[in-house]
Parts: structure tokens; C-alpha cells; sequence
């Protein structure tokens, strides 16, 4: 009889069976993000600095990159260590208040702490969406509503197409009145219309329609008002619903990825293509969401596949295979 396996090696991810390595990793595609990451998990923040740094300006993907670093676990850590060796380094002070940010919203940290150093941080760099979007994602979870809206409109005057500000503030009005169903004059939809009408062109804003609509079935499920599988629920079945999945996927199907000043694809744009997959499948449209599970690849995220209480890669896989298998 053979002797039975070893134990597994210390440190081991406990991660769910079947999860593929990085399934739901907000990295994305970003390999220098995830390689920053690894660095400062390991005690160096010399990368990061470095990533920060050759990130610039460009908002939507340092707010990507912020948010990236700061969910590690030691990022709070290693980034006072940064700004006590580097005092002067206004990315150190960013890079520490979204660090405090996510503590707080774990329930690790006070809000105030997180707050004051978000603001801190806005002082240093007053064109700067990042801290703002700290602030934001912090209200977004512990917060009031009316302070959720006055940040948002701190980011949006720093950056008017901000991607990951919209989708917050999506999830934030689609979790008012869930009493009123399936109402198509919810104020979401008005949001993410006007969100989408005023973006320039070839913005992944044009989206959020769709984002607008999942959050809804989210949130509706959430209150049992829906069933919790999306593709039974109709929620995707109405005249609306068609009109915004037609609209957002002609946009992909002219613009494709979008493609930033640097000729780089949006740091975000794989969370649009699973909102957009998602939408698809639970439309009845699997040769839509086939092209889009294959531009997809490896790039899963948990959002919108977990709502309705779904296993998300469980949920994922059976829409992706039904899908390709269609085709």
C-alpha cells in the first residue's frame, strides 16, 4: 500500500478548488503592477516607487495602480517606512493613505485616521484624483451618501471620465430604493446614461449602462425581490436592457479595447469586458459573449459573476463553456 501524500508546504494559498492562479486578482493585466506588489510584499518599496513614477499622470491607470499596491497586506507598512526615508515623496503619502483606506473599510483601522490622511495626501497633490478616490471608496463603505456624492465630484474635477469613480458611484445609486423592482426610471440608469452620453469618444464609460444594470440585479437579488440566478431572473430580458447590451457591445465592436495616450489598453478594461460577457450570457446572446470570453482570457473577475450569491468561477466557467460550446 502506498504511502500516504505529504502534507502541503507551509504557505500554501488556500484558495477555493477549481480557482485558476490570479482569478479574481484586481491586477488585472498589469504584470508590472503584480510585480511591484510581490516586491513590496517581500519588504521593498523601491519598485513601487518606480512604478509610481513612470505612471505619471496618466489617472486611471495610477489610481489602478494605487488601489493595486495598497490591498497588500504590508503596503502599510513598507509605505511609512517610504515616507520616512523620503519625506518629500508625495506617491509615499498616497500610497500610505489608501493603505490606511482599506484597513479601514476591513474593519482594521479607525475611518478618521483614514480620512486625515487621505486628505493629508490631496494637499500635497491637489490635481490628483488618487486621494480623492480613497476618500471615495472609504465613504462608498462606511460612509453617507451625500459624502459618496461630493467626492465623486472631487474626482470627476480632477478627471471627468474617471473609470473606477463611475463604477463606485454605479454601485452606490443602485443600492437605493430596492422596493421599486425592476424600475426602469431607477436613478441609476439615469446616472449611467448621462455618464455614458457625455464620455468621449471611445471611453469605456459606455459601459457603465450595463455595469448600471448588473449592480441593479445585484442588489435586487440581494433583497429577494429577483431569483438569484441571473439568467433565470429576466432581469435581461426586457426592451431596455436589450437596447443598453446593443449599444455598449456596437462600442466594443468599433473600439475594441480602448487604448490610452501611450498606445497601452485601459488598466480596467477587462472588468468592462466581464460585465459586458456577463450581460450577454443572461441576455441569450452566447455568440456575443463567446468573442468576448475569448478577449477575456485569463482575466476574470469576481464582479459581476458572484451577484445573486453565485460561486463567481464556478458561475464563470459554466457561462463561458455554454457559450463556446453554442459556437
Amino acid at each position: 500500500m502506498p504511502p500516504p501524500p505529504p502534507p502541503p508546504p507551509l504557505g500554501r494559498s488556500r484558495r477555493r478548488p477549481g480557482h485558476p492562479v490570479g482569478f479574481g486578482d484586481p491586477a488585472l493585466d498589469d504584470h508590472d503592477l503584480v510585480a511591484a506588489r510581490t516586491a513590496l510584499a517581500q519588504g521593498r518599496w523601491t519598485e513601487a516607487r518606480a512604478l509610481l513614477a513612470a505612471t505619471g499622470d496618466d489617472w486611471d491607470r495610477r489610481g489602478h495602480r494605487v488601489m493595486g499596491l495598497a490591498r497588500e497586506s504590508t503596503a502599510l507598512a513598507w509605505a511609512g517606512d517610504w515616507r520616512l526615508v523620503e519625506p518629500e515623496s508625495t506617491d509615499a503619502h498616497v500610497l500610505l493613505a489608501l493603505a490606511t483606506v482599506h484597513r479601514a473599510v476591513a474593519g482594521k483601522t479607525r475611518p478618521d485616521r483614514a480620512r486625515d490622511a487621505c486628505l493629508d495626501a490631496a494637499a500635497r497633490v491637489p490635481d490628483d484624483p488618487t486621494p480623492w478616490l480613497g476618500l471615495l471608496h472609504l465613504e462608498r463603505a462606511v460612509g453617507r451618501e451625500e459624502d459618496v456624492v461630493r467626492l465623486f465630484d472631487e474626482v470627476r474635477h480632477r478627471h471627468p471620465a474617471h473609470h473606477h469613480a463611475h463604477h463606485l458611484m454605479v454601485a452606490r445609486l443602485a443600492e437605493r430604493r430596492p422596493d421599486a423592482g425592476q424600475d426602469p426610471l431607477h436613478e441609476v440608469y439615469d446616472f449611467a446614461a448621462w455618464a455614458a452620453e457625455q464620455a468621449p469618444p471611445g471611453s469605456p464609460l459606455a459601459v457603465v449602462p450595463v455595469v448600471a444594470h448588473a449592480e441593479r440585479f445585484r442588489v435586487l437579488a440581494r433583497a429577494g425581490v429577483l431569483p438569484g440566478d441571473p439568467k433565470r431572473s429576466g432581469h435581461w430580458a426586457g426592451r431596455r436592457a436589450r437596447l443598453v447590451m446593443k449599444a455598449a457591445f456596437d462600442w466594443w465592436l468599433e473600439w475594441g479595447d480602448p487604448h490610452d495616450r501611450a498606445g497601452v489598453v485601459h488598466p480596467r478594461g477587462r472588468i468592462d469586458l466581464n460585465f459586458l460577457a456577463h450581460a450577454k450570457y443572461c441576455e441569450g446572446r452566447p455568440v456575443e459573449a463567446a468573442a468576448l470570453f475569448h478577449r477575456i482570457g485569463p482575466h476574470v473577475t469576481r464582479a459581476p459573476w458572484s451577484y445573486g450569491d453565485q460561486e463567481p468561477y464556478a458561475a464563470f466557467r459554466a457561462a463561458r463553456d455554454a457559450a463556446l460550446g453554442a459556437v
